[in-house]
């Protein structure tokens, strides 16, 4: 009997430590299938312009996921991120406007085979919902009583882009006496027209897309022959520390998995 319940308790012994070692094996799965992605642990800062806060804000969650990277970023007006990518703190360098991506490039502050043109950025004009200075084109905006909010020409780049505009309408010294207000970011000048604190500005087109503009104004198409259709380029600042997550990143934001985005925030895709 003695020798029947030793057995039975070898038997269970046996089982218990074949269980155990199951467990063992089985627990060690997770970490092949958890293992590290591509860029995890990595990070760089990348500058951009404040109008590109929407798609850049989802270009960059969708980048994080996929990588595992770390992407910081820091919003402005393009001459003010400018200034961060001559200060050595930016990795990938996105303004409003190719004009400050050729100053880098000029500069030797970016590489120029990573320079990369993603979207048209077009001006519209854009008024408070019902219009109720009546603007219906550029030389509206130069007459008596008109208020207007515009970009700084040394902020944002369509404060530059604004003035140029303005200038070849030979409306330039009105719009000047009409201006109320000049900003920091484009962003500022949607805050002033769905306010309604002025009469109309000048912004980009892909802004009517935001929820802070629906149903709170209208837009006013520029002729092509009076206005300024820019480009948004992005570029490797020579200054970066990780190469190859700033180009992987500059790749992303340029590929056709990124032109669904860009389309769904109103920008129009161009060539390289």
């Amino acid at each position: 009997m003695k020798k029947v319940c030793a057995f039975i308790i070898i038997m269970i012994l046996a089982i218990a430590l074949a269980g155990s070692g199951c467990a063992e094996k089985g627990a060690s799965t997770p970490v092949l299938e958890n293992q590290g992605k591509e860029f995890e642990g990595r990070q760089i800062t990348v500058c951009s312009g404040a109008g590109l806060i929407k798609p850049m804000t989802e270009l960059i969650g969708n980048f994080e996921n996929e990588t595992g990277a770390d992407v910081e970023v820091r919003y402005g007006g393009s001459a003010e991120i400018f200034g961060i990518l001559t200060s050595k703190e930016c990795d990938v360098f996105i303004p409003g406007d190719y004009y400050y991506t050729k100053q880098a490039m000029d500069r030797n502050y970016v590489f120029n085979d990573s320079v990369t043109n993603l979207t048209l950025h077009i001006p519209v004009i854009a008024v408070p919902d019902k219009n109720p200075a009546n603007i219906s084109g550029l030389e509206d905006l130069g007459k008596p009583g008109v208020k207007l909010a515009l970009g700084d020409p040394n902020g944002p780049a369509i404060g530059r882009v604004s003035e140029a505009i303005c200038e070849k309408a030979g409306i330039l010294p009105e719009v000047e006496n009409n201006t109320i207000v000049k900003t920091a970011t484009v962003n500022q000048l949607l805050i002033y027209v769905v306010s309604e604190e002025v009469d109309a500005t000048i912004i980009w087109e892909d802004m009517a897309s935001w929820s802070e503009a629906n149903g709170k104004l209208e837009i006013i198409q520029i002729p092509e022959e009076q206005n300024k259709v820019k480009t948004i380029p992005t570029a490797v600042s020579v200054y970066t520390e990780d190469t190859e997550l700033a180009e992987a990143f500059n790749t992303y934001i340029a590929g056709e998995e990124a032109e669904k985005t860009w389309e769904k925030w109103g920008f129009e895709p161009c060539n390289s």
